[in-house]
């Protein structure tokens, strides 16, 4: 929890010069006053409820939760499954990836996360559920997020069928801002229970607010000790620390002033024992400061190289957990240090220091948006790709099918098409090592899956994007759909223009029909499909250089593709 270790290089003065700047102007005092010009002067005061936090205990309603604990017991519940995107889904997820084996092992249920509208993973999160054992927590902070509400509707109707529509009620909690669309929801329906979240704090800033610490709670975290450890990094972070002792401003001025060097691709290297963290943190600062033409590309779960596949456009941070850490990763940042690559480097000494670590880096994001003259709390593209979505489903409604575009190459089994919308000449794997092509220095590489992200899927995207880093020295990323659209989709529209993107979507596995939306129109099969059509048609828009791929048979496509790339 100490300072952070940086090993900077040929950086380290400009660092040096905007720590002395952050101290002469006061500027961790401003922050936490929630002084807007330290941004831009445009509302950001009215987001900053994220700061006080660990010391209000988390605004988490203790009677709420042992009254949850008791409906628990009382109902055998096995499971629990958040519903929910971006930031409502995210934190849960690394709290049941990192905590999940230990609290099961005392008796607490299964966490579980929903944040796909694919048919595919929907079907396999479900297979993974006792149903009528499952209490469902309905995150949403607006409470009108389309995915969370098609995955109630649906839900909700698997489980009334099994307990009947009087008790079907009782297996649903929400958690939600005062006065959402979700709280009158959960009124009618009588759920078990309401959580209520705080309207100044954001989506991606909200881990510390109920919307991580109930699942916290319910899964059998000790949220008390959990706090403790959070509060006392918001100490060592408060406004009377100096800049260069501070360890979330420190964090926040190297990762701006290099982002502004040109080193604007932040490298997560995390320990195996918290590695999920590494995902949150793509969201956090990919939305948080992606914007503007501006930005810092978080790359997450990228498997480290040499020191000589790597540009000169990256940072690399490494949050090592002391009890449980890697050798191999130890080793090859050593090598990535020496070879004069930055490194800043964080130890967590147990895994309770998780909320401690999300709170170093929400200063960290607050501080380099300031760094970078960005409103880190605001996503002013993220809407264009929902607004892109909802006309296609309009058309839908109104003609029976989704608009087709016309791909540029058809070739066993998958359809290409591309931000120039023409015919190509040559074949489809000639097409897309073209496309490749137009990656260079200083550019990063996109995969975004609209697949279910199950280990095959998984290791196939991630085969592909290691591929292509070897071969064009890129950094690369790959996000599953519709979450990156949450998380780093701001960056991809909004960010600088140095992304070159792959979409991948599928035909649903052979012998699944489509999976309705209970009282809509539309089953999941086609909002998923509109949701990446919106995605990509966004992507042209903005000029981006995007191709998409469809495939009719999921597995041998990846195969194809795999190869192809590689």
């Amino acid at each position: 929890m100490a300072r952070i270790q940086a090993h900077l290089g040929a950086n380290a003065a400009a660092v040096e010069a905007a720590t002395l700047d952050w101290a002469e102007g006061d500027k961790s005092r401003r922050l936490w006053s929630a002084d807007p010009t330290l941004w831009t002067g445009n509302g950001e005061d009215r987001w900053l409820g994220w700061l006080v936090m660990p010391a209000g205990g988390g605004a988490l309603d203790m009677d709420l939760v042992a009254r949850l604990r008791s409906h628990i017991e009382k109902q055998a519940i096995t499971h629990i499954a958040v519903l929910g995107m971006g930031g409502s889904s995210l934190c849960p997820d690394v709290l049941s990836h990192t905590f999940g084996a230990e609290t099961q092992s005392r008796g607490f249920p299964q966490l579980h996360v929903f944040d796909s509208t694919v048919p595919a993973a929907i079907r396999s999160s479900v297979s993974r559920l006792d149903l009528e054992h499952t209490l469902f927590l309905v995150a949403s902070k607006s409470g009108s997020t389309i995915e969370p509400n098609a995955l109630l509707a649906y839900l909700s109707h698997e489980v009334s069928e099994r307990l009947g529509p009087d008790h079907a009620g009782g297996r649903f909690v929400a958690i939600t801002d005062p006065g959402s669309n979700l709280e009158a929801v959960a009124q009618d329906k009588r759920f078990a229970g309401i959580a209520y979240g705080i309207p100044e704090i954001g989506g991606r800033f909200s881990a510390l607010s109920p919307f991580g610490l109930l699942p916290a709670a319910l899964m059998g975290i000790d949220t008390a000790d959990f706090l403790a450890r959070t509060q006392a990094m918001a100490e060592a972070c408060g406004p009377d620390v100096r800049p260069a002792d501070n360890p979330g401003v420190q964090l926040g001025l190297v990762m701006g002033t290099l982002a502004r060097a040109g080193r604007d691709k932040l490298t997560l290297v995390i320990s195996p024992g918290i590695e999920l963290l590494g995902a949150w943190l793509e969201q956090l600062i990919c939305e948080s400061t992606g914007k503007h033409g501006r930005g810092i590309v978080a790359i997450g779960d990228e498997d480290l190289g040499a020191p000589d596949s790597y540009g000169d456009d990256r940072l690399f941070a490494y949050v090592r957990l002391a009890h449980a850490p890697s050798v191999g990763q130890d080793s090859a940042v050593d090598a990535l240090e020496e070879a004069g690559h930055p490194v800043v480097r964080m130890e967590m000494s147990d895994t309770i220091d998780l909320g401690a670590e999300f709170f170093r880096w929400e200063i960290a994001t607050a501080v380099a948006g300031a760094v970078l003259g960005l409103d880190p709390f605001d996503q002013p593209d993220v809407e264009s790709a929902k607004i892109a979505a909802r006309a296609l489903m309009q058309t839908y409604e109104k003609k029976g099918a989704l608009p087709r575009l016309k791909p540029a190459i058809q070739e066993d089994g998958i359809a290409l098409y591309t931000d120039a919308g023409k015919k190509l000449k040559g074949s489809l794997r000639d097409a897309l090592r073209g496309h490749l092509e137009r990656l260079g220095p200083g550019d990063y590489f996109a995969l975004n899956a609209y697949l279910d992200p199950d280990a095959h899927n998984e290791a196939d995207c991630q085969g592909i994007r290691h591929k292509v880093r070897e071969r064009h020295r890129v950094a690369t990323t790959v996000g599953f759909g519709p979450r990156f659209l949450h998380s780093t989709g701001q960056l991809h529209k909004g960010g600088p223009a140095s992304g070159v993107y792959l979409q991948i979507t599928a035909e649903s596995p052979e012998g699944q029909g489509a999976l309705a939306v209970p009282g809509e129109p539309f089953s999941f099969d086609v909002l998923s499909s509109a949701q990446a059509q919106g995605d990509f048609e966004v992507l042209v828009d903005r000029g981006r250089r995007a191709f998409w791929v469809h495939l009719s048979d999921p597995r041998a496509g990846l195969t194809k593709l795999r190869e192809w790339l590689g």
